[in-house]
């Protein structure tokens, strides 16, 4: 028996669709799905209450209707939360306040409490289990072929059954995959690239031996009788044609022998779950996403118009509310602007818009940044070399390198952990550079980088605790950049404040900090990194891996993957000693890059934090003018 089951993703935030078009989107998208679900149900339909409440404004009876097909058994409400944000990008905090929200208005608007969640943009990570468990959710949709291809090790068959995901706190939930081709062949039938024939000789070929499981559809419900405008290459719309191609594959598919529909959380009930919990994780994959590759963690973190400085304000707001008894209302606000959809290929009236709102709650609890950065004091410095030491830290700085660390050690034992390697240190053509430690680098594509690396003018001051702090000035083709260093006297821990006076931010990558272990002081059989990603901390073991999440995917997308650092930190761990990264995520909520690998018996292992990428989303507009300033920390043990 095969047994079907679709949901249709319904959002009226989506970026490319102005406010003033809601309505049309209603009327000719949401319209017929409900009479998709009339005819040939049941079929899920995913939305955030935030969506609920706008089509409600444009037909309330919309509502009333989904609401009888429900009860009918005709359809299914999947849930997503108060507003589509991506889970491994926020405090766990955030995540559950969205979550309940959004049951919250379901039960307001429906009478009822979801059991199926779909992962906002499907962008998993094994700490959002906990949140989806505790807002009482008992199964989550995530896509199949991104998580597969990190595990060569599963047999192609269980993407016909449901699994069980282990999370990072040790708890597991049911997991239903979606199939990104089925999706794209259902989106294929009905714009005319296929016909109906090889689409039902498509679902026909899913047949086994035994019984299996499989999603149809659990994609956009906006394009189909309508387009967003978001691609040159879209198809032209054929209107209301479209869904009578769909309504015609429902009705074909109901006569396919030994096939059977069910909503997903019948088809979740029928078949029996891959018995084992597993991660879905892996280190070198550690935040799956839907489709493909250019979909990854930096398209919602680091790119966009100015994601890092919007997220940066949400990251303050949020810190003010949790320190007052805050109002829902408050917290429904700060849920609709850390929505993805302004993340990406939003339009210019929505994002004027946006950043007026933004700035208006800013102002409204006080959290917009005043504070300027420190102008430099103490000694010039002249020799190139400069040694720092303090009753916990010691290290060594290249003036010419504009002061990378080349090396640094932290109490008790002062083994040196961190700095720089030089050329030639490892066979591997691809390491085969200087690699340091504390540097900046910008690209931007067909230009030369622009690093930090030359000559920084240098002035030195002595705190009365006994820190040191080095501030340097370095001139770039770009720009200014203003580095202030800070070596502690009563903490493992220096502390990094940079500034950069440019006047103008393009398309390309900004990486800062590039902490790299030096060889030989870790043990790379028990190495580890550790970090948070929406949920509580989540482990990898790095003997014998291959990570690459700063490579490119593409000369239009410049990072594989990426690291959230939802609460502000990153470990890097062996049995004897421990790196820790700190970000403070409420001047920039940069995100982590690691390389890792193996190269002729030596260690290669270097952690970038991320403040820009470059893809398809990337289309530069200011939040706020100004230098941009990044604050972070490493602390040695």
């Amino acid at each position: 028996m095969l047994n079907l089951f679709a949901l249709f993703h319904l959002n009226l935030a989506f970026s490319s669709i102005e406010e003033g078009q809601r309505c049309e989107v209603v009327a000719k998208c949401y319209a017929p799905l409900l009479d998709l679900a009339e005819r040939h149900g049941p079929i899920g339909i995913e939305a955030t209450a935030y969506t609920l409440q706008a089509i409600a404004k444009c037909d309330p009876a919309w509502l009333a209707r989904l609401s009888g097909l429900i009860k009918a058994g005709k359809a299914e409400l999947i849930g997503s939360g108060y507003a589509q944000m991506i889970g491994p990008l926020v405090p766990a905090g955030m995540i559950a306040a969205n979550l309940r929200l959004g049951h919250a208005a379901y039960q307001e608007m429906l009478g009822i409490k979801p059991r199926v969640a779909l992962v906002n943009e499907q962008a998993y990570s094994g700490g959002l289990v906990e949140a989806y468990l505790d807002a009482g959710y008992d199964a989550l949709l995530l896509d199949w072929d991104n998580v597969a291809n990190h595990h060569p090790e599963w047999p192609p068959s269980l993407r016909y059954a449901p699994g069980r995901a282990k999370g990072s706190d040790g708890r597991d939930i049911a997991i239903l995959w979606t199939n990104t081709v089925a999706f794209q062949k259902l989106q294929r039938l009905a714009h005319q690239d296929i016909s109906l024939e090889e689409y039902l000789a498509f679902v026909g070929q899913q047949h086994g031996g035994e019984t299996r499981v499989y999603c149809l559809y659990a994609s956009d419900a906006e394009i189909f009788g309508f387009r967003p405008g978001r691609y040159r290459t879209e198809e032209s719309n054929q209107g209301a044609t479209e869904w009578e191609r769909i309504f015609a594959a429902f009705a074909g598919l109901s006569k396919l022998e030994d096939v059977r529909q069910l909503s997903p959380s019948g088809a979740l009930d029928r078949a029996a779950p891959h018995a084992e919990p597993v991660r879905l994780e892996t280190a070198a994959y550690p935040v799956p996403v839907k489709k493909q590759r250019k979909y990854n963690l930096t398209r919602w973190a680091v790119t966009g118009r100015d994601d890092t400085a919007i997220n940066a304000a949400c990251q303050r707001i949020y810190g003010a509310l949790t320190k007052t008894n805050a109002p829902d209302s408050d917290w429904r606000e700060l849920c609709r602007l850390w929505a993805s959809d302004f993340r990406t290929h939003i339009t210019q009236s929505r994002w004027d818009a946006y950043c007026r709102d933004l700035s208006a709650m800013e102002a409204r609890l006080g959290t917009t940044p005043t504070a300027p950065l420190p102008a430099a004091q103490g000694e010039k410095a002249e020799d190139r070399y400069l040694d720092i030491a303090t009753p916990m830290v010691r290290a060594r700085l290249d003036r010419r390198r504009g002061l990378a660390i080349q090396s640094a050690s932290f109490a008790p034992d002062f083994t040196p952990l961190i700095g720089g390697v030089p050329h030639g240190t490892f066979d591997d053509i691809a390491l085969q550079a200087d690699w340091y430690t504390g540097d900046c680098v910008f690209e931007a594509p067909g230009e030369p980088k622009v690093t930090d690396l030359e000559w920084a003018t240098t002035h030195i001051a002595h705190g009365k605790d006994g820190s040191v702090t080095v501030h340097g000035e370095i001139a770039t083709a770009l720009g200014p950049i203003i580095k202030i260093m800070t070596f502690q006297a009563r903490a493992s821990r220096i502390d990094f404040d940079l500034e950069f006076r440019w006047p103008n931010w393009g398309r390309g990558s900004l990486r800062l900090g590039h902490i790299t272990l030096l060889p030989g002081a870790f043990d790379e059989s028990s190495l580890t990194y550790s970090t948070t990603n929406g949920g509580s901390a989540e482990d990898f073991a790095l003997a014998g891996e291959m990570v690459e999440h700063g490579a490119p995917v593409s000369f239009l997308v410049s990072a594989t993957c990426a690291l959230g650092l939802t609460e502000g930190w990153l470990e890097l761990a062996d049995k004897n000693h421990t790196v820790r990264v700190e970000v403070d995520r409420e001047t920039a909520p940069l995100i982590g890059l690691l390389n890792h690998r193996q190269a002729g018996g030596k260690l290669f292992c270097q952690l970038m934090l991320s403040a820009l990428e470059l893809d398809d989303t990337r289309k530069p507009a200011p939040y706020r003018e100004g230098a941009r300033r990044f604050r972070f920390a490493i602390v040695g043990r």
